[in-house]
């Protein structure tokens, strides 16, 4: 008889009851990011509807809109040469009646060492194109956890990465979360980090190509037209069961949209 408890992770107390709006740091307005503000956008609108205090959002992007971000991306020709954080968030806020914000900037440590203004928050979304920027953050991430805050400590990292085709979405705990004892479950208290369980993979994984896509078929050949938006989806709908059963059995998922296979990843 297998009497092996199932392993869980129950959310964070203050996400599930705050007196204020969660605050979210959505890092990288592109093809995943664009797609995961107006999936926070629609959850934050059915929180409130629950009685939550919702969600607050700042988001961090340094780029500008072009011809190749048309269509693959969430921007018009109206758009071009605008910043894509200001110019998401601005229509966000108008749509959806919010006061979110925009950070024309990248989220990094500046010439100092210094941290961004306003980078503490309760959970962290990154949607960034490189390993590089995956590693900074982690960096930087770990120091946060460090300076205690009330209302806006750090909690959560919800990471979204992809190539052309396939990609994955892993959630991790920036400091330790009380668990609440169980004796139906097994309780775990700290997610790893995608930088330090994946850390290897991603850098063998990864190629480097800065260089800018001119068109949206160029921008195709890198990735997939629908692999960002379905990262969305799916990834925001795991944020969404951590507020919504106050608990998860997985961590993230791998996804593949070439054959159409997801594979969840346990706690």
């Amino acid at each position: 008889m297998n009497t092996e408890k199932t392993k869980v992770h129950f959310t964070d107390d203050y996400l599930i009851n705050p007196t204020n709006p969660i605050e979210v740091n959505l890092i990288g307005a592109g093809g995943t990011g664009s797609q995961v503000l107006t999936a926070l956008s629609r959850m934050n609108h059915a929180l409130i509807q629950l009685g939550h205090a919702g969600l607050s959002v700042r988001l961090w992007d340094d780029d500008l809109v072009t011809e190749a971000n048309l269509g693959r991306q969430l921007f018009a020709e109206c758009e071009l040469e605008l910043y894509k954080s200001t110019t998401l968030i601005n229509r966000t806020n108008r749509f959806f009646g919010t006061n979110w914000k925009a950070e024309t900037v990248k989220f990094q440590r500046n010439e100092l060492g210094k941290f961004p203004e306003n980078s503490l928050a309760n959970i962290y979304i990154s949607c960034v194109d490189s390993v590089k920027a995956r590693f900074e953050l982690a960096e930087i991430l770990k120091n946060l956890n460090n300076r205690q805050a009330y209302r806006n400590t750090p909690k959560y990292w919800l990471d979204f990465g992809n190539n052309q085709y396939s990609g994955q979405v892993i959630l991790s705990t920036i400091e330790y979360i009380r668990q609440p004892n169980s004796d139906k479950y097994d309780t775990v208290a700290d997610l790893p980090f995608v930088t330090e369980e994946f850390g290897d993979l991603l850098k063998q994984s990864e190629i480097e190509d800065d260089t800018p896509s001119c068109s949206l078929a160029e921008a195709l050949e890198k990735q997939d037209l629908y692999i960002n938006s379905s990262l969305a989806q799916m990834g925001c709908s795991l944020l969404w069961n951590l507020f919504r059963n106050g608990m998860t059995e997985n961590r993230g998922f791998f996804l593949n949209l070439k054959d159409f296979r997801s594979q969840p990843l346990k706690i």
